[in-house]
């Protein structure tokens, strides 16, 4: 999953955006821009702020280089979590999402997320 893809995405259950997220594993590649910066429109996901927050030009050489292995994605609004595994985000609605499955990501990563996710995230926690 490239940082861009902050830019565009919004809980798919509230609607809410921007997402933040929770790096776990990061590939970096050799890659030029394709464009002029900025890349995105509206939020840098690399930076975690809006556009208008930012007071130089944003590190897109950089982070067109980074490509995220492993991650979660967590939305302030709703507390929901959704799990970025081999590149691919999940973000599936509740009823798709698999109980097993999520709590093995949350169990083997435990160290690394925040309790916020951990503990109060939807639709599975480590308390649920």
């Amino acid at each position: 999953m490239k940082y861009r893809l902050l830019n565009l995405l919004a809980c798919p259950h509230c609607k809410y955006f921007p997402l933040e997220i929770y790096i776990i594993e990061v590939k970096e590649y050799d890659r030029k821009l394709p464009t002029e910066p900025p890349l995105c429109d509206l939020y840098c996901g690399y930076l975690g702020k809006y556009l208008k927050e930012v007071q130089e030009l944003p590190p897109c050489k950089e982070c067109i280089r980074k490509e995220i292995v492993i991650a979660a994605i967590y939305c302030p609004k709703c507390s929901r979590w959704y799990p970025v595994i081999d590149e691919i985000p999940r973000m599936l609605p509740d009823h798709y999402r698999n109980r097993g499955e999520d709590l093995n990501f949350l169990k083997k990563y435990a160290e690394i997320l925040p309790d916020k996710v951990k503990y109060q995230g939807k639709p599975y926690n480590l308390k649920t």
